[in-house]
């Protein structure tokens, strides 16, 4: 994968056209005239027909190629039948595709080795665009001021359809100007902006932490302690929104030493592990905001000769590969990465290519895994 540059294979997006014919040549004694001066053609491309429908020709062609799995209202499903009607555009699907027929959406990410997450959401949107015949182009920008700017403009002299802007943590994120004046639709994949501008999809974190504790309520703990990750990250701050949302409503004080910062690495788990069993009354559950916190969670459990989870019970978030493997297998939440960019291309896919406006941020549910490591506390 090289950065700034594409990953998969690509081509120049074209719309299709239609002659429209100026008239019958006229006949006379059944010969046929010469003409006396070939008139020039009007073509009727789908862009036209998307301009006249007021939407994207990423809309227009879900509609004409009846594409199945895209949610389109039926009033623009009929706006676009008629607008192509009145235009005289006939419209051919089945028509064998040449390299200048790939039509594309591009995904600019931030940085993708970072982190799985990026590639399962990649994946999830290739599986939705490919519904479509669109192939996923992915470029890499670091946020670089030089190099993004750039990145964007390769991204539309390529002719894309529309553009997924990306980022690896959820955050707050300042979007290029070059893309407030695209002429596509543009969706923010994992970031969002104070003005709401663009379509935008985050995990639900807050539920997230809330589901993580209510699940350990649930088996009837009390006393639950909570091991976040770095705080100066939304995830972070989301997560333990959700944990004190689930005590509050479930009428149980909260108890600021049953917190600990962590890092996301296990080694933090670990430590703060040890110092939460430390404590005069210690928790009988432990909420780690990261799989990886709770490997350092058990090893440190197991040290001190509790059992998981009989004496302790544990739930992690993420649901990385690991998660399957501890012993007991790790209860745990997974993060709606792949469902995530499913929704980004369809999102785009359904987009008015110039509306610009105000979207609220659609927040994805992350679901429960359960698993092994969560039992009713000791008596």
């Amino acid at each position: 994968m090289t950065d700034g540059t594409m990953t998969e294979k690509h081509g120049r997006s074209t719309g299709e056209t239609n002659k429209v014919a100026d008239g019958p040549s006229s006949r006379q004694a059944g010969r046929v005239k010469p003409a006396r001066k070939a008139r020039q053609a009007k073509q009727v491309t789908m862009t036209d027909v998307a301009r006249a429908a007021g939407c994207s020709q990423s809309t227009v062609s879900v509609v004409l190629n009846d594409t199945q799995g895209i949610k389109i209202s039926r009033t623009t499903r009929e706006r676009v039948y008629s607008s192509a009607k009145q235009l005289g555009y006939k419209h051919q699907k089945s028509r064998t595709a040449s390299a200048a027929d790939c039509r594309q959406i591009a995904i600019i990410f931030d940085r993708i080795a970072t982190s799985p997450e990026a590639v399962v959401s990649i994946d999830g949107a290739r599986e939705t665009g490919w519904r479509t015949g669109h192939i996923i182009s992915i470029f890499q920008s670091f946020n670089d001021a030089d190099m993004e700017p750039l990145t964007i403009k390769a991204a539309l002299q390529n002719n894309v359809e529309a553009i997924i802007y990306a980022t690896i943590m959820t955050r707050q994120v300042v979007v290029p100007e070059l893309l407030y004046a695209a002429n596509i639709p543009v969706v923010l994949l994992n970031c969002y902006t104070d003005d709401h501008a663009f379509p935008t999809v985050v995990p639900g974190e807050v539920a997230g932490g809330h589901r993580a504790t209510a699940a350990l309520l649930s088996a009837g703990h009390q006393r639950i302690a909570h091991i976040t990750g770095e705080m100066w990250m939304d995830a972070s701050q989301d997560r333990l929104k959700g944990y004190r949302q689930a005590l509050a409503t479930a009428d149980i004080p909260f108890y600021p030493e049953l917190v600990r910062e962590g890092n996301w690495q296990p080694s933090a788990g670990y430590e703060h592990a040890h110092a939460l069993m430390k404590l005069p009354d210690p928790p009988t559950a432990i909420f780690c905001s990261n799989d990886r916190m709770a490997v350092g969670c058990y090893e440190a459990l197991k040290e001190l000769g509790l059992s998981i989870p009989g004496d302790v019970s544990v739930i992690g978030y993420d649901d990385e590969e690991v998660a399957r493997h501890l012993s007991p297998q790790l209860t745990t939440l997974v993060l709606p990465h792949r469902d995530m960019g499913r929704w980004s291309v369809e999102t785009a896919l359904a987009a008015s290519e110039s509306k610009r406006g105000k979207y609220r941020v659609t927040k994805l549910e992350c679901p429960l895994v359960e698993r092994n490591s969560i039992a009713p506390p000791k008596a």
